[in-house]
């Protein structure tokens, strides 16, 4: 069980690991490995025998194995990244790479994404240790590198080449689910994960005549890209409801006393207040221009534009994704996958949802537990080719007024000292009797 150690350690490993500068600004450009022999030199301090994995030098990953008292029980898996995206020192309050403790909340880059999840599952483990306590599970835990980019060298790199590791594991908890989610009128709720739409960035390319910036172009490559853009852009994707979705709106309703009518979504969702935060994102696939690229002079038509579209989809649109984005776009524009990963739909009827369920109530009795859909993604995807089903289960208790969601990749990302208390004590109770 957590003990007052344990809660000391939480804060501790959050701050010493937002010191480690572990930047991922894509394209390689990372270097993961002292934080993860940090985490490797606590958990071999816990007894385990951690194993160090590269794909690229520098890249490293973590990977060890807790013996469960129950040989017949599935193994369970629990993994974060250790991976940040950039921060500029100039736009926070304090730097975002000091871990610095201040007022009861430790500030830095990772705090919420995801350094202070590592955290609490090294101080977990190590707890366990010093009381002589085992899992009913085998549990596997995992810290990865790459997660904030194409996860080649982190999970994809474990699922693929070291899947060994991860034999007999069939469910995995990772980040962004059962943090506190206040409504504005006094109701805490818990949104547990239990799903993920599916990753589509894309690429477009137009190309046209090249010519005098003077001259009449009815073959202008900018012309024929913004338009497709334009298109992309205004589209009004339909709803599409997956179980989880389903779930989660039916959930929201009856807290609400609204009636679950899911004839009409839109104006469910409207009667939800800021609750409806929690679903809006899932409803439909969506696709949003981010980047444009086109030409190199004034008064020069280039040849050729390029953008850039991060598109989500939701399990089992995919088909429908491709087929709109082909509409879209018409026979002037390509567009191709720079990246793509799958949605995950994970069951909400499972005992491993209950036990998650069960180990917020208890420390959050005045809460109120619903599944949801995440909008983005995680390392649950890689882990899924595995056949483990993932959850997202990083729970942490959060005052009012503090916009969890918001932090994520933010500016002065930052989380409570009585959050990762709170966490780490849900944490061990869910691996311990899950």
């Amino acid at each position: 069980m957590a003990d007052a150690q344990a809660l000391d350690e939480v804060v501790g490993f959050t701050s010493d690991l937002i010191r480690i500068d572990t930047t991922n600004r894509g394209g390689g450009d990372c270097r993961e490995r002292p934080a993860a022999e940090y985490a490797a030199e606590r958990l071999a301090g816990a007894g385990l025998d951690p194993v160090l994995l590269e794909r690229t030098p520098g890249r490293t990953n973590v990977v060890a194995r807790i013996e469960g008292t129950d040989p017949s029980a599935d193994a369970l898996l629990v993994h974060g990244h250790l991976d940040v995206v950039p921060a500029r020192a100039e736009d926070w309050s304090v730097h975002p790479f000091s871990g610095e403790v201040r007022d009861g909340v430790v500030w830095g880059r990772g705090a919420i994404d995801m350094k202070n999840m590592d955290a609490m599952i090294l101080a977990v483990v190590r707890a366990w240790a010093r009381q002589g306590l085992r899992p009913r599970r085998d549990v596997v835990i995992a810290l990865t590198a790459d997660e904030e980019a194409s996860a080649e060298d982190g999970a994809g790199f474990l699922a693929d080449r070291h899947a060994e590791l991860f034999e007999g594991c069939t469910e995995g908890v990772s980040e962004s689910g059962a943090y506190t989610f206040h409504d504005g009128t006094g109701r805490q709720i818990y949104p547990i994960a239990a799903g993920e739409r599916g990753t589509a960035w894309l690429r477009l390319s137009a190309r046209g005549r090249a010519g005098h910036g003077s001259r009449v172009n009815g073959e202008n490559a900018v012309t024929r890209l913004a338009a497709a853009i334009a298109r992309i852009g205004a589209h009004k994707w339909p709803v599409r409801l997956t179980p989880t979705v389903r779930a989660a709106l039916t959930e929201l309703a009856a807290l609400y006393g609204i009636e679950a009518d899911l004839r009409d979504v839109d104006a469910l969702v409207d009667k939800l207040g800021p609750a409806a935060r929690l679903v809006e994102a899932t409803l439909r696939n969506s696709a949003n221009p981010t980047m444009f690229e086109a030409g190199y002079k004034v008064n020069v038509i280039p040849g050729e534009a390029v953008a850039h579209v991060d598109g989500r989809y939701l399990p089992g649109g995919e088909e429908e994704f491709r087929a709109t984005l082909d509409e879209l776009t018409g026979p002037d524009v390509d567009w191709e996958f720079l990246h793509r990963e799958v949605a995950l739909q994970s069951p909400v009827g499972s005992p491993a949802f209950a036990a998650m369920r069960a180990a917020v109530e208890e420390f959050a009795p005045e809460g109120h537990v619903v599944p949801f859909c995440m909008p983005g993604g995680t390392d649950a995807k890689q882990f899924s080719r595995l056949g483990i089903t993932g959850y997202g289960f990083s729970p942490l208790k959060l005052p009012e007024g503090f916009d969890y969601n918001a932090l994520f990749h933010g500016v002065d990302e930052r989380v409570p000292v009585e959050a990762l208390h709170f966490g780490v004590r849900v944490l061990d109770r869910f691996l311990r009797t899950a």
